[in-house]
């Protein structure tokens, strides 16, 4: 039987190859032929990995801002020791950054967009993370603001521009390219009762060679091999249905071609042609064109 389909790795060359063989009789090709085509196995991560890893990424994260809002000490923070100061900018950062990502994680059921959400989550969740503050502030910094203070009202905005930051970094950090996941397909020879018939047609040097192609020649049918071509007497359409489970496409009315056998494809304009690995050059009908870009040779 066939071999195994074959699997590229992900992130890396940017040419990808995504063929997707039809038969000879297109569509109604047999189930049991078409589920030796190579497939993709998509080497993701787990769901359950991927969460673990951005739970980390963001908490380094929030560590890393908190750890730069302490040596600096903005808005006055400069002043006070640099444990408490230390503890306080890690603590609310941290702790204002898991009330961020279960804001935004609400948010996603109404706004997809990331920077526009980040947005609006900064602003709702300002009030929580000010109460946070203002807290941590008169246990760690041994200050004494009450709630609803002038005091509390400036806080706001300063926790407003903090909020901004920080989910703004994180929705950055968040938004890294998808990797490119790249596809081979491989074709499996076909299966040997799938050209039997036509072969047994053939002369002894060219019953084991490699099929390229059939060509219309009137009443007879070209049969292009590696080992030449022979000439049979035999209507065209007989000679394709017989190749009904091969892996090929008919690509014009007088032209049939396997599918390892292509070499290249172009189209522009309404024609095109196919270059085989024989090097012949075959002509693509607007009808067969379909198939060829189904497989993304156009």
């Amino acid at each position: 039987m066939g071999r195994s389909p074959h699997v590229a790795a992900r992130k890396l060359a940017p040419y990808r190859s995504r063929r997707q063989p039809d038969f000879a009789n297109g569509a109604m090709a047999s189930r049991a032929v078409r589920d030796r085509v190579g497939s993709h196995l998509d080497f993701r991560p787990s769901l359950g990995q991927e969460t673990a890893m951005r739970h980390v990424s963001e908490l380094g994260l929030f560590i890393l801002i908190g750890a730069v809002l302490a040596v600096l000490g903005p808005y006055g923070t400069v002043e006070d020791p640099v444990l408490p100061r230390a503890l306080f900018w890690l603590g609310t950062i941290m702790a204002g950054g898991v009330v961020g990502i279960l804001f935004d994680t609400v948010m996603q059921r109404w706004l997809k967009e990331p920077w526009l959400r980040m947005a609006v989550v900064s602003v709702v969740m300002t009030p929580v993370v000010t109460l946070i503050v203002l807290q941590a502030m008169n246990l760690l910094l041994g200050h004494d603001h009450a709630v609803m203070s002038p005091f509390t009202r400036q806080l706001l905005w300063q926790v407003l521009i903090v909020c901004l930051v920080v989910m703004g970094l994180r929705t950055l950090v968040q938004r890294r390219p998808e990797p490119v996941i790249e596809t081979r397909t491989v074709i499996a020879p076909p299966l040997p009762e799938a050209e039997a018939r036509l072969r047994g047609r053939l002369s002894a040097r060219r019953r084991t060679a490699r099929l390229i192609a059939l060509e219309a020649d009137d009443h007879y049918v070209r049969v292009h091999t590696d080992a030449g071509i022979e000439l049979l007497t035999l209507r065209f359409s007989d000679a394709v249905e017989e190749l009904c489970s091969a892996h090929g496409y008919r690509v014009h009315r007088s032209w049939w071609v396997a599918a390892d056998a292509i070499r290249s494809a172009r189209w522009r304009r309404g024609s095109g042609e196919l270059e085989l690995e024989d090097g012949s050059l075959v002509p693509i009908s607007r009808s067969g064109a379909p198939l060829l870009r189904a497989a993304g040779w156009l």
